[in-house]
């Protein structure tokens, strides 16, 4: 039986869209797991990157930083808290957490150190306040590589996040952890699929999110080929 047949056996059987083990609720599970740990890695990275950024100190110390942190192996450390501080949703949090802060921190920084620094010296000429330079100034051009970061820990939380279903919880992890231990690859590769699929999704929404985001005039300046 290939990887296609597999697929279409997991997808085709009405048994796995209902109930607490069902596509639905183990994807809406996922989800949350995911969106939980993106919010809480940004509320640590973007800060921290914009403020080091915009004054251009502390920069060896963000890829230290970062260099450490993906060092770090999210099952490793997944196991060493558990050991530590028990089963639970924190846990969980604390490696995908680890993982998706560097990118976002390295990405952010990056992002304001390489705005033009005309309009932000004509900007201080002005008068204006360090704070409306940030965030007036440098941060509607850093936006699309800002979010190329958040893009980047996004696809990274939703691959690992299966991960949760090592310490009893929920999420797409539990039919790869649960199939495994069945010996049951219809589910493993189905659950595979659904993240891959939510991966692909993830990408999409970020695309999109670009679109909305990021004012036309900064994207033709990031894409030459829209000015040819």
């Amino acid at each position: 039986m290939n990887v296609l047949n597999f697929v279409h056996a997991f997808f085709s059987d009405s048994a796995h869209w209902h109930g607490y083990d069902g596509i639905p609720q183990r994807l809406l599970e996922h989800v949350r797991y995911s969106a939980l740990a993106l919010v809480l890695a940004a509320a640590i990275g973007l800060p921290v990157g914009l403020l080091t950024g915009h004054t251009g100190r502390g920069g060896n110390a963000l890829a230290f930083i970062a260099t450490a942190a993906r060092a770090l192996p999210s099952f490793g450390l997944l196991v060493l808290i558990v050991v530590l501080m028990g089963f639970g949703l924190l846990p969980v949090m604390i490696p995908l957490v680890v993982l998706a802060v560097p990118p976002i921190l390295v990405t952010t920084y990056e992002a304001v150190r390489t705005v033009d620094p005309s309009p932000v010296d004509a900007a201080r000429g002005m008068g204006m306040h360090e704070s409306r330079i940030l965030f007036q100034v440098e941060l509607p051009v850093a936006l699309p590589l800002i979010l190329s970061g958040l893009r980047s820990a996004a696809i990274q939380i939703v691959s690992t996040a299966t991960i949760a279903a090592y310490v009893s919880l929920g999420g797409l992890g539990r039919y790869i952890v649960d199939g495994l231990y069945q010996r049951d690859y219809e589910k493993v590769v189905g659950g595979a699929t659904l993240v891959a699929v939510l991966a692909l999704v993830t990408l999409a929404l970020f695309w999109v999110a670009g679109r909305v985001a990021v004012s036309p005039g900064v994207r033709r300046r990031r894409d030459p080929a829209s000015t040819r």
